[in-house]
């Protein structure tokens, strides 16, 4: 592991907006925030731009950025921590245990920004928005708690709708192509540092917002979405 790393692993160690694995913030994270302000989670926040940049948007409301890589969660701790905001905090652990640091309807919402498309059809599962972990935040989101996905990855954005519509799903928001609307909200104004590298290549970003139905279909509805994927990779 290279000094720097050494250095940023040590820092955040000390850093009060960083938990580490915790254990019994389950329920509490109001008491860490001191306020009963409603609380959105970003997944695999990277560097933690939209943390952040929500948090500075939102005083009224509080943030976990939520990663596995400390040496990026410390950019976006350092951050938060020198502009003051103590409405964003960062959460280290790995994504699918994220159950175990939040109780029933303790989160209002979650961001999902250019996660990893896992574009190989077999690793679909490990998708942030496969129904394995839809059920995994239905477990925590409060009823009709939106979820937003960023990305700049046109299979995960086709991949997705298409989990909305066979697990129905109610669609709030749909497009594309974020920057070709002619009124951009200021949450989707926000840029991450893996968008600007445009790593999928199509030179424009996708965006849909959607909720969670009151019963998500069950094994029979995974097993037609297993389907489908093979029938895709068969005309690929």
């Amino acid at each position: 592991m290279g000094q720097k790393k050494l250095v940023r692993f040590a820092e955040i160690e000390t850093f009060p907006n960083v938990l580490q694995y915790p254990k019994d913030i389950a329920g509490n994270w109001h008491s860490h925030f001191n306020n009963t302000n409603p609380v959105t989670l970003e997944l695999a926040c990277g560097k933690g731009e939209y943390a952040v940049g929500l948090g500075e948007l939102h005083a009224k409301r509080n943030f976990i950025g939520i990663d596995l890589k400390g040496n990026r969660i410390w950019v976006g701790a350092k951050k938060a921590l020198q502009n003051n905001l103590s409405n964003v905090a960062f959460l280290r652990t790995k994504i699918d245990q994220v159950a175990e640091y939040f109780y029933q309807n303790e989160l209002a919402e979650i961001w999902i920004t250019f996660p990893d498309p896992q574009l190989r059809k077999s690793k679909a599962k490990k998708r942030l928005t496969h129904p394995k972990f839809l059920r995994l935040y239905k477990q925590f989101l409060v009823p009709g708690g939106l979820i937003h996905l960023k990305t700049d990855s046109p299979d995960l954005y086709e991949f997705t709708k298409l989990v909305i519509e066979l697990y129905d799903c109610p669609m709030h928001a749909d497009t594309d192509n974020v920057y070709q609307q002619k009124e951009l909200s200021d949450e989707l104004k926000i840029k991450t540092h893996y968008e600007s590298l445009d790593i999928a290549g199509s030179n424009r970003i996708h965006y849909v917002c959607f909720s969670l139905p009151e019963q998500l279909p069950g094994k029979e509805k995974d097993e037609e979405l297993k389907q489908l994927l093979k029938e895709d990779e068969g005309t690929d």
